[in-house]
């Protein structure tokens, strides 16, 4: 029998604390994982998936500048990130520059997740992120 993915949501305008409030969103998914699937997650994973949520949302506060959606699905095989933002402009990953201040977020998130999409919808943009799950050891 299969089992629907665990999912998670929150709305987001760059308040105070609305980043921890996100990770915390995330830490909740990550707890279900384990208990309702059994799924071994390490603690290098969670901290994958918390640094993920973290980037997403502040790139989509501080270039949107207003509010947006973040969407987590998890299943034992992955974790799907997704942040919607009003913005129509799409993230752009600079090349690995160690001299260069800020702009690593998107090339910290490329290295962790399986695949990163960005596309363009009717209310502004959507950024989905895939981070799978390591085989238990």
């Amino acid at each position: 029998m299969d089992l629907a993915p665990l999912y998670r949501a929150g709305h987001y305008g760059g308040e105070p604390g609305s980043l921890g409030v996100a990770r915390q969103l995330a830490d909740e998914l990550l707890e279900g994982l384990a208990a309702d699937f059994a799924t071994t997650v390490s603690e290098r994973f969670h901290y994958d998936v918390l640094l993920v949520v973290t980037e997403l949302l502040t790139n989509a506060e501080r270039y949107a500048h207003g509010p947006s959606l973040l969407e987590l699905e998890g299943s034992p095989r992955s974790v799907v990130v997704t942040v919607w933002d009003s913005s129509t402009a799409l993230p752009v990953v600079f090349p690995p520059d160690p001299t260069r201040v800020g702009g690593h977020g998107l090339e910290i998130v490329n290295r962790l997740c399986s695949q990163v999409t960005a596309e363009r919808v009717p209310v502004g943009k959507r950024v989905r992120a895939v981070l799978r799950v390591p085989d238990a050891p």
